[in-house]
């Protein structure tokens, strides 16, 4: 991933640009980029960097209406009429607070339990909604919210605090679930995973 953006970059530059417009999810702005910058700016010193966040739907519609040179998206299906290529791999994890009951057994969760427990969800056009949504659809289930949140962060303080479950990417949870303030839980037979891909017109 890292080689395609110094190519990127090298030819914008070929191209007299000194200015390359990303735009990425909340989960690949804030948990995949902070890494990826640096080593770009070191391969492409003079090269001007800036970043837009948002959902994978707004980020495809930043991309297809070129207002934005380069856009990362997560999900299973391409946005429609752009490229794109596969540059991570990521997964979903129910996740609840260390005093909720699903804390405590460690047992893998039935899929029709999550259907049936409200959850604290993203926006229906973010890309943890859909593939969420299009894994339950699978054995003809579907997500029940309880609150609707924008932002990964707020999501998981109201985890924390005993709201209700949620599901997010595992690279978002994971300080959380390593510092014990949050509970990694298993859904048994459902597919979480998803392609974070880089788009383009």
């Amino acid at each position: 991933a890292m080689e395609d953006l110094v190519a990127g970059a090298d030819a914008l530059r070929s191209e007299g640009r000194s200015q390359l417009r990303l735009a990425a999810s909340m989960t690949v702005a804030e948990y995949l980029l902070p890494s990826w910058l640096p080593r770009l700016r070191a391969a492409a010193p003079g090269l001007s960097i800036s970043l837009q966040m948002g959902n994978s739907e707004q980020v495809a519609d930043l991309s297809a209406r070129r207002a934005v040179d380069l856009g990362f998206v997560e999900g299973h299906t391409d946005p429609a009429g752009l490229e794109s290529r596969h540059v991570a791999d990521d997964r979903l994890v129910v996740v609840v607070a260390p005093t909720h009951p699903w804390a405590r057994p460690r047992t893998a969760l039935a899929p029709d339990l999550l259907a049936r427990t409200p959850l604290v969800l993203r926006e229906p056009s973010s890309g943890t909604r859909q593939v969420l949504e299009s894994a339950m659809a699978r054995p003809a289930l579907e997500v029940t919210p309880l609150v609707e949140l924008g932002s990964t962060t707020a999501i998981k303080a109201a985890v924390a605090e005993g709201t209700a479950p949620a599901v997010l990417s595992r690279l978002a949870v994971a300080d959380e679930v390593a510092a014990g303030r949050l509970v990694a839980v298993e859904v048994d037979g459902l597919g979480l995973s998803r392609s974070i891909r880089a788009v383009w017109p």
